[in-house]
């Protein structure tokens, strides 16, 4: 009996893995540099340029509403299509690539995380570790950024200065 099977893009947030499908996925850069954009959703970093295109930066520990970590050398940004729009995701960093039966894949449970499950397709167990499977359009629908107390008041401090 055959099963359908899944190629995932394996990357890390806040000590958690996380997955993307690999057909969403166009590649993976390491984190170099972020153009500012000015009154960009909270959410975006800013823009990139890669491969010949401009493209926005989401931080996902922001659309997480989890505080921001200084960016690292495993810093990385996986350059992400949906619906013909491409998008770059900043994240701790990105591992590997995996093969999930859809069998595997489980319903979230939204205690599991922290975060919000409309933001989770599904998980699935690898080895010892929880793998969440994120619903990339709603990741990308940025009309519920939730920011962390940190980010408000970087935000009130930057609109009090203009």
């Amino acid at each position: 009996m055959s099963d359908n099977v899944e190629s995932y893009v394996l990357f890390e947030l806040a000590d958690n893995v996380y997955a993307l499908p690999s057909r969403n996925v166009l590649h993976i850069e390491m984190f170099e540099h972020v153009t500012l954009v000015p009154n960009a959703n909270p959410a975006i970093d800013g823009v990139v340029f890669s491969r010949g295109q401009v493209m926005p930066a989401l931080n996902l520990r922001v659309r997480f509403g989890l505080p921001r970590e200084k960016n690292t050398v495993r810093t990385r940004i996986i350059f992400t299509t949906i619906h013909d729009r491409a998008v770059g995701l900043i994240v701790d960093s990105a591992r590997e690539f995996r093969s999930f039966p859809a069998s595997e894949l489980r319903p979230v449970e939204e205690t599991l995380t922290g975060i919000n499950d409309k933001y989770l397709r599904a998980v699935v167990k690898l080895r010892e570790r929880v793998v969440l499977i994120l619903d990339l359009e709603a990741v990308l629908n940025l009309n519920d950024v939730q920011l962390p107390s940190e980010a408000l008041t970087l935000v009130e401090n930057t609109t009090s200065k203009v």
